[in-house]
């Protein structure tokens, strides 16, 4: 049994099959809504049903305040309809290029820039050009089947080279690999099976609002990859990147991002490190990074925001900045990174 969902305002249809989530329908019919994880740990997804019934899972409970499902908000990469739905969301349109695949990729280059961060350089095909905005992010395939997903750090190339860093997280069954020792470390030329791309985190390039780069650790990634696309288009727009770590350490390409303050005119950067220690010696901004940007733009009405990083940075952002500073809420573009346990 299969369900149509209608989207609002665009009246756009799409049939979802029973047990499918609203997401992964309206993707497979080149419907792309707003969304970020897919694994409900982030709320990009969330949108408003207007009528007919869904099972919701348990995630929008924890991830939704009380007030958002009263109104029949949820997060559309976990509802299953159970009846023909009607939806609220905002479509985002891609360029017809840009194309789900999966593909071999090779390991190019290793390069551990931090104890617990590694920049890898990917081959993908080369024979077919691979399309996606700067922002977007991959998924590694498993063997076993599992997945994990990571942005890529830099936009696209003629050569199909993208560039990732990933995080070390003890026990994981991925990154292990990526850091292990001897026989178990990934190595270069080693083939990996991956799938892309990914997501609705990029620059909206038809907007000329002043811009806020919101990230902590490696939500830099994709930042890093809509800042040398801004580079490349020799985009004049206003922008200004506060990267927080709880150490100097892990801002690990403090330098790039600093030469970027240096030669780009309308760029400005703002490093934040929330528990440095004496041996630091650190002398710059202290504190959570978001709590920064509200004592720098108190009146954040006339910006956009993109914000990456740990789904706690993330949904803080997004509640004080629409609260507090006056951002709208469609004006707030996120990607939140969840951990290995919460992608299983």
């Amino acid at each position: 049994m299969s369900f149509k969902v209608t989207v609002f305002p665009s009246k756009h249809e799409f049939q979802v099959e029973e047990g499918q989530t609203v997401l992964d329908a309206a993707l497979a019919a080149d419907i792309v809504l707003p969304y970020s994880c897919r694994n409900g740990a982030c709320s990009t997804c969330k949108g408003k049903v207007l009528s007919g019934s869904y099972e919701a899972g348990p995630n929008p409970a924890h991830i939704l305040p009380p007030e958002d499902l009263d109104q029949g908000y949820t997060l559309f990469c976990q509802a299953r309809p159970t009846s023909d739905l009607q939806i609220e969301a905002h479509e985002i349109r891609m360029a017809s290029d840009i194309q789900i695949r999966k593909m071999p990729a090779r390991v190019m280059a290793l390069d551990k820039v931090a104890d617990d961060v590694m920049v890898i350089k990917l081959q993908l095909p080369a024979a077919d050009p691979f399309r996606y905005y700067a922002g977007q992010y991959l998924e590694f395939i498993m063997r076993d089947g599992r997945r994990r997903s990571y942005s890529m750090a830099s936009p696209p190339a003629d050569n199909n080279l993208v560039e990732l860093h990933i995080r070390h997280m003890a026990g994981g069954a991925f990154t292990d690999h990526v850091f292990g020792a001897g026989e178990t470390q990934m190595k270069v030329r080693e083939i990996q099976r991956v799938e892309g791309p990914f997501g609705s985190f990029f620059l909206r390039e038809d907007s000329d609002k002043p811009v806020v780069f919101l990230a902590s650790g490696t939500g830099f990634a994709p930042i890093k990859a809509i800042v040398e696309r801004m580079i490349a288009t020799g985009s004049q727009r206003q922008a200004v990147l506060y990267w927080g770590g709880r150490r100097p350490a892990d801002l690990y390409m403090d330098a790039i991002a600093r030469q970027w303050a240096e030669t780009m005119p309308n760029f400005s950067y703002v490093p934040v490190i929330s528990e440095a220690l004496p041996e630091d010696a650190w002398s710059g901004r202290n504190g959570f990074v978001h709590l920064a940007v509200l004592k720098d733009i108190p009146d954040l009405s006339g910006h956009q925001v993109y914000a990456c990083g740990a789904p706690v940075m993330v949904d803080s952002a997004r509640r004080d900045f629409c609260a507090q500073a006056g951002l709208s809420e469609d004006e707030f573009y996120a990607d939140a990174f969840t951990t290995e346990a919460d992608a299983v």
